[in-house]
């Protein structure tokens, strides 16, 4: 019967000569498809179902027709069946990027990958071209035949010298490892490309056998994973340990007794469950636990990190973190704004402070640095915390070279870098809390009167800039000047001084004279003494000498005593000009003009400083040829004594070979217009507000350049080779030509749809802060060297599903932990141990030791001194002494740790202060990172020295102090050791339990009974006061007990 006829063979999309089977055009080993094996297979199935398709079928046909047409098919069948048996038995195979490239990248990529410079005899394994190449001594890989193939031979020879690795590589192929390059062959040597450069696409369902148990996708991604592992899910946990878990993973507070309870004894187990996730996630708490992790990645910390580590203001930045995951910002937009908030088109002041993400790098101000190399420094941190958090690679590992494993050049690093290196702040941070650019944070009672005064001097500016008027002149106080000699004209009148040795008239700038200088100064008499609320401008119009000595463009300076003097001075040092003050009680306050402002030496310029009278850094304005400069100064600063002094005008420094020359010099008082005195008003105001206030240290793009750094060769930032514009690595999609060259363009970047990792990087950090441990354990490091992901299906499905639910972040964590997977027990079975020992394959409930700041926080919460106050200003709580004096150098204010009192003592953990070459000590036994650098997956460690802490801090001994005279005033007898478990484990504590509480608290009730200056000692640790009307003994013997169930792994553990 002809094909297409009613009752002949089936036509099929794939093809017209299937009869219910497919035929599949797959190329055999040898042909250019190098996945070999399993397209033999496929290709002689293939064979087979064509074969089958020419036999003619038809009821109608007579017996004996149909006989052998039955025999034939038989046969067939019968081949077909083996050659399907042989495609699986192909099929299982290792799998190339879980199995056999890991074996590649740590053993042979060092000298046959992605780094030319250590690239021996020209041969790459890491890619494609390389590992299927013809060498003169044969093809590296012939699918399914290992003893064919030269790698294979190569890592098997007997003989030293052949065998690979060398010997002086100092790295041995295990035998297994062997094993596993041989099977990978045997089996068609399939190439897959590195799984995380693929761009992510949503897999279809899986089907599973329990339907039952599926609440969500998740749940089928996970279940069609254990099925397959023979595995079953654990059953679901007990209704106190869900409450508890889903309290810490959404708040990291411990849960309120009233909630568990009402969930225990819930006959909508379901529904009331939903209701407390939603109630969770609405928590003010909630955005301070997502802002926990965050801020180890941002790198937050309240110091600048290196040399005196001196005080930095950061903290606006914390609190927006925290506010942006409360109103459940999204991860696009949140993104785009910590990386290039400033250059959204009107940025706010909360998008400016959200370019914080970039400031928190340690800086320095040591003498003697070296500004090239700490600039390369701040580049390469930025580039490096953006390569971790958002691609999930090791960029920096491109520094000094190719990138040995992954596909990154060095070209592509200093690319990257260049985004961040077109900044206009200084490599110097000053050692001051606010070195610029930074951004004026008011109070919420003044944001208000901010913006309107803001306003107000916008509309001031404008009038003064449309009349192009400046600050009209009252007589002069002084002038210098040089019409054919030396005249200075002051309050006493004019005079004219004799030239001294080395001052002599030469050419000035537009054709005029100036006064130069060889190895002198000028000192000129009649000065005025300036000082105290008088305001007072100086000018200055002077040749800055060649060389890289400062300079005195004027000073007037009275020495009080050999320690003390009084005055002003206008200087240029590391050529930036600089005005200082010295006050009569020997200290002195610097104004310095912005790192951009440097005057090139051998050039005229015009300078100018404003003194406004008000006794304050602030008070002071710089001009540099006609341009205001942002200064740096400590802001906080006021005069305390008098800065005035009666002595002479000195122009020039003395003794400096090349001294410049001077056109002019004045000193007058402006008198302001209308305009001008209304913006003074509304300037003093400002500084008022400031005061009561914030700053905080955000980004500001340069506007004078493009984008650019050099290829640093070796890394040397000495040695510097091509430039390079702004651009992103070339193994991932390149930036749409339509998005800009800068920071906003590389944010965009990263979270389109097309680039593969930013998705995923980011879910699988989130999927580790509820699991314990990412789908994709490295979640630092996606790349070669990076373990690869436990379930690569649920990954990219959460990638997707994140990317195209508009990046909603409590959607996201809505979804896991409403899932069955979430909700089970943590119980192990001795087959679960075999086959998914770390819990990877989510086989179990999550079980885990709680974080640092969890722990800290469970005491203070359950005991009720817990102060749940959002956001502010970080707070120093106990700390054991001498931690921050044996780091600290002399001159550092953060040398001297000074504990807070009151609330601040029980803040939360999060905002506790953080010096970085001293991080919070208790934290810091509990894993919490330094904060130096970018951490997106803290360690987890169990010491002794933990449980020390726990027992003996004075954080959890007042904790626990606490908590046991509230069981005492609200419950009584063995009902007290009930409270106290129920607020640290969320349930009651069973009757094999309570012996043993029963017996430790009869044994230190006896101790403390006999010794009640013992009893007396303990509670009265910590600030806060025992209550007077209780036994002292049983208060101190029910603490003991609080403080051993502190110090229990269940409580410890979520």
């Amino acid at each position: 019967m002809a094909t297409g006829e009613k009752g002949g063979r089936f036509s099929s999309a794939h093809g017209t000569d299937s009869a219910g089977l497919v035929s599949m055009a797959i190329m055999p080993p040898g042909g250019r498809n190098p996945a070999g094996g399993r397209g033999a297979a496929a290709g002689l199935i293939g064979t087979a179902a064509a074969e089958l398709s020419r036999i003619p079928f038809s009821p109608a046909a007579g017996s004996d027709r149909m006989a052998g047409n039955l025999g034939t098919m038989k046969q067939f069948l019968a081949a077909a069946a083996f050659v399907v048996s042989l495609g699986r038995a192909w099929g299982a195979g290792p799998d190339f990027q879980k199995e056999v490239r890991p074996i590649l990248s740590a053993n042979c990529f060092h000298c046959h990958g992605n780094d030319r410079t250590t690239r021996m005899a020209g041969l790459r394994l890491d890619v494609r071209e390389g590992l299927y190449s013809t060498r003169k001594a044969g093809p590296l890989i012939v699918p399914g035949k290992p003893e064919r193939s030269l790698l294979y031979q190569r890592i098997t020879a007997k003989e030293a010298s052949r065998r690979m690795p060398p010997p002086q590589a100092h790295k041995t192929l295990k035998p297994e490892e062997i094993a596993t390059i041989r099977r990978w062959i045997e089996a068609g040597a399939e190439w897959q490309e590195h799984w995380a450069f693929r761009a992510p696409a949503r897999p279809a369902m899986p089907e599973v056998k329990r339907t039952d148990w599926v609440r969500n996708p998740v749940d089928r991604f996970v279940l069609a994973r254990l099925e397959r592992m023979g595995l079953a899910p654990a059953p679901e946990a007990p209704r106190h340990t869900l409450v508890r878990r889903l309290s810490y993973d959404l708040t990291g507070l411990p849960p309120d007794p009233e909630d568990v309870a009402a969930f225990v004894r819930s006959s909508d187990p379901e529904g009331d469950y939903l209701k407390l996730v939603d109630k969770y996630l609405a928590s003010p708490h909630y955005g301070e636990h997502r802002a926990r992790y965050w801020l180890d990645a941002a790198r937050y910390g309240d110091t600048h990190g290196l040399h005196i580590d001196n005080y930095r203001e950061m903290w606006p930045y914390r609190d927006w973190v925290i506010r942006a995951f409360n109103e459940n910002m999204p991860f696009d937009r949140f993104t785009i704004e910590q990386l290039a908030g400033d250059l959204l088109p009107a940025p706010t002041l909360e998008q400016r402070i959200a370019t914080g993400f970039q400031r928190c790098n340690v800086t320095t101000n040591e003498a003697g640095v070296i500004i090239e190399e700490v600039e390369a420094m701040y580049a390469k941190d930025r580039a490096d915390t953006v390569g971790a958090v958002f691609l999930g690679l090791t960029v920096g590992c491109a520094t000094c070279h190719d990138h040995k494993f992954d596909p990154i050049s060095q070209r592509d690093f200093y690319a990257l870098t260049a985004f961040f290196r077109n900044t206009t702040q200084h490599a110097m941070d000053g050692n001051i809390y606010d070195p610029p650019p930074i951004a004026i944070v008011p109070s919420a009672a003044d944001r208000a009167r901010w913006e309107e005064i803001e306003a107000r001097e916008r509309v001031l500016r404008s009038l003064l800039a449309s009349e192009g008027r400046r600050p009209r002149q009252e007589a002069e106080l002084f002038r210098l000047d040089f019409p054919g000699r030396i005249r200075v004209s002051g309050p006493g009148g004019e005079t004219e001084l004799d030239f001294g040795a080395g001052q002599a008239l030469g050419a000035g700038p537009d054709g005029g004279l100036a006064l130069h200088l060889k190895g002198t100064a000028l000192e000129a008499p009649g000065a005025p003494a300036l000082g105290g609320s008088q305001a007072f401008t100086v000018s200055a119009h002077f040749l800055f000498p060649p060389g890289e000595e400062g300079f005195i463009i004027a000073e007037q300076i009275e020495k009080i005593d050999e320690k003390k003097r009084r005055g002003w001075g206008f200087y240029v040092s590391s050529r930036i000009p600089r005005v200082r003050f010295h006050t009569e009680d020997g200290k002195s306050y610097e104004i310095a003009a912005g790192h951009l402002d440097q005057l090139v030496p051998g050039t005229w310029n015009r300078v100018e400083f404003h003194y406004d009278g008000t006794g304050e850094p602030l008070g002071v304005r710089l001009w540099i040829n006609g341009r205001e400069s942002v200064t740096t100064r400590d802001a906080k600063a006021r005069f305390e004594a008098e800065f005035r002094a009666n002595a002479p005008l000195t122009a020039g420094t003395p003794k400096r070979a090349e001294g410049g020359a001077f056109a002019s010099l004045r000193i007058f008082r402006p008198v302001l217009s209308a305009e001008e005195e209304e913006l003074l008003k509304l300037d003093l105001e400002k500084r008022a507000i400031r005061r009561r206030g914030a700053i905080t240290h955000v980004m500001e793009e340069r506007q004078d350049q493009k984008p650019y750094a050099h290829l640093l060769y070796r890394g040397m930032y000495d040695a510097p080779r091509d430039r390079l514009e702004a651009n992103t690595p070339a193994v991932l999609p390149p930036m749409p030509a339509s998005l800009p060259r800068n920071r906003l363009g590389l944010a965009q970047w990263l979270v389109s749809e097309e680039n593969p990792l930013t998705a995923r990087v980011t879910v699988n950090r989130f999927w580790q802060e509820i699991f314990g441990t990412g789908l994709v354990k490295t979640a630092e490091d996606f790349g070669s060297q990076g373990e690869p992901p436990a379930n690569q299906e649920l990954l990219d499905w959460l990638a997707v599903e994140f990317r195209e639910s508009g990046w909603d972040v409590k959607k996201f964590f809505r979804l896991l932990v409403t899932s069955s997977a979430y909700r089970q027990a943590a119980l192990a079975t001795p087959e679960k141990l075999e086959k998914d020992p770390d819990n990877r394959l989510l086989s179990r409930g999550p079980r885990f030791r709680l974080d640092a700041e969890a722990i800290r926080d469970t005491a203070l919460a359950a005991s009720g001194l817990l102060v749940p106050a959002v956001g502010g200003p970080s707070v120093k709580p106990y700390q054991p002494d001498g931690i921050w004096e044996a780091v600290a150098m002399h001159g550092s204010d953060t040398r001297f740790y000074k504990r807070d009192s009151g609330d601040a003592l029980y803040r939360r953990s999060l905002y506790t202060f953080w010096k970085r070459t001293a991080p919070p000590a208790l934290l810091e036994i509990f894993n919490a990172p330094s904060r130096e650098f970018c951490t997106v997956r803290r360690e987890r460690t169990n010491t002794p020295l933990q449980a020390l802490a726990v027992m003996n801090d004075v954080t959890f001994v007042e904790a626990a102090r606490a908590m046991a005279a509230r069981a005492m005033a609200e419950a009584s007898g063995e009902a007290r050791f009930q409270y106290m478990a129920q607020r640290l484990m969320s349930r009651m504590l069973e009757e094999r339990e309570l012996d043993i509480v029963r017996d430790a608290y009869r044994a230190f009730l006896r101790h403390y009974d006999s010794n009640l200056e013992d009893a007396r000692k303990l509670i009265a640790q910590g600030e806060s006061k025992p209550p007077e009307n209780v036994s002292a003994a049983e208060l101190a013997a029910l603490t003991m007990v609080a403080n051993q169930l502190m110090n229990l792994d269940e409580v410890l553990s979520k």
